[in-house]
């Protein structure tokens, strides 16, 4: 997403930011960025320029489950991750929630690459806790940030390779039967899909599960009954010892992963010369109503003037489009837009980056219309925020660890 790349070759590879591979009408929205020179003491040019280089994320079926495999570098939303070095996965804590230690669930990755040639591919991978209790803790300890490590139920991995990597070809994706990637994965949870499986069932030897609430689950929803068919099956092929996952469509026994899409694009810009009007929504995958929901919800509790003025501009922003479930802008100078004043960050409240101590810019934000393509009840008790706000390392520095995790702001509805 950030400055365009070098030559002709990588152009292709260009177009895979954001938008997904099947998509017919991909290469004729690609928006071809242009180098920005800031002039730091004029703020308000800063935040113009920024405002004018969002791109809005909105969620889409894929016509074929395949584009969004690793190896086609996608961004996307539910499922399970597309991790892009499948084979040093984030492990220990990081995997579970810090608050009631269930393993996170995957929201969604955002494909971003950069000028940079460690970071020519360049992925953000979003993880949650499913508890409403645990994201109310998380937006208490998030402003610990400087004090101790703070628990956290919402968590951000950033994971970048160069062009020549072990696991995908130096070309561009042919977008074809013909695309592999190089090398198969680690083996992942049979429950969740997203983990690595470091547990392995003691029946048949088949199963692997990332940990052992998972497994326990699996054998509560009908593992028994297939353990022992697995356990005979395993015994006479005697190949219990495969630790990879190929580059294939994995089907998961959890019911409870949220339904998987494509993100596509749009400049923000090209909806400003456009008023809203009842038309807006009519081809969306969800009601407007519903999406009304999503957004007065949190008109419910303002605390104030400032709310409200807040509320405000944000709502004139979204109604441009409301389908949007994603907003992303890494340009210096670009900021959230935040529904309500109060629960915002200052600028100290932002950590400093945990592996090369710069800075952390903004990068997206993800926005409460994402919970109803999930199909999240509005109950009382039902996961809901109106606005995640993902910072990432200003320099997307090289550490030695392959995920790196980032820092996230939540704001509750």
């Amino acid at each position: 997403m950030a400055g365009g790349l070098k030559d002709d070759d990588t152009e292709e590879f260009k177009g895979l930011r954001i938008t997904s591979l099947d998509d017919e009408s991909d290469e004729e929205e690609e928006q071809k960025e242009q180098d920005i020179v800031i002039d730091e003491d004029d703020e308000e040019e800063e935040d113009e320029e920024a405002r004018n280089s969002v791109v809005l994320g909105f969620v889409k079926k894929p016509k074929k489950a395949c584009s969004l495999l690793r190896h086609f570098f996608p961004s996307k939303a539910g499922g399970i991750p597309a991790w892009l070095d499948p084979e040093n996965l984030p492990s220990g804590r990081s995997c579970f929630c810090d608050i009631c230690d269930e393993p996170l669930q995957f929201v969604l990755q955002v494909y971003a690459p950069e000028e940079k040639q460690s970071a020519f591919h360049r992925t953000l991978f979003v993880f949650m806790c499913t508890s409403m209790v645990c994201l109310r803790r998380d937006q208490h300890e998030q402003w610990k940030c400087h004090q101790d490590k703070p628990s956290r139920s919402v968590k951000v991995f950033r994971c970048q390779l160069p062009r020549d990597n072990p696991f995908y070809s130096s070309e561009p994706p042919k977008k074809d039967s013909t695309d592999l990637p190089l090398k198969a994965g680690a083996a992942l949870c049979n429950w969740c899909g997203s983990w690595k499986g470091i547990k392995r069932c003691t029946g048949c030897r088949r199963a692997l599960y990332c940990s052992e609430k998972h497994w326990v689950k699996h054998s509560r929803t009908g593992h028994e009954h297939d353990c022992q068919r697995l356990r005979i099956s395993s015994q006479l092929a005697d190949s219990s010892s495969d630790e990879t996952t190929p580059a294939v469509l994995l089907k998961v026994a959890s019911n409870n992963v949220w339904p998987e899409y494509k993100i596509i694009q749009e400049s923000e810009s090209s909806y400003e010369t456009d008023m809203p009007d009842d038309t807006v929504c009519t081809n969306s995958l969800v009601s407007s109503n519903r999406k009304d929901d999503a957004l007065m919800s949190i008109a419910e509790n303002f605390e104030g003037d400032d709310d409200r003025k807040s509320w405000a501009s944000f709502h004139e922003r979204i109604a441009l489009a409301p389908e949007q479930v994603l907003r992303y802008c890494r340009i210096p100078g670009a900021k959230p837009l935040w529904p309500v004043s109060s629960g915002r960050p200052s600028k100290a409240d932002i950590p400093k980056c945990s592996y090369c101590a710069g800075p952390l810019c903004f990068e997206f934000q993800i926005m409460p219309q994402l919970l109803f393509y999930f199909n999240v009840k509005n109950d009382v008790d039902s996961l809901d925020w109106a606005t995640i706000a993902v910072y990432t390392c200003e320099a997307s520095c090289d550490a030695s660890v392959a995920y790196k995790e980032e820092f996230a702001w939540v704001q509750l509805s």
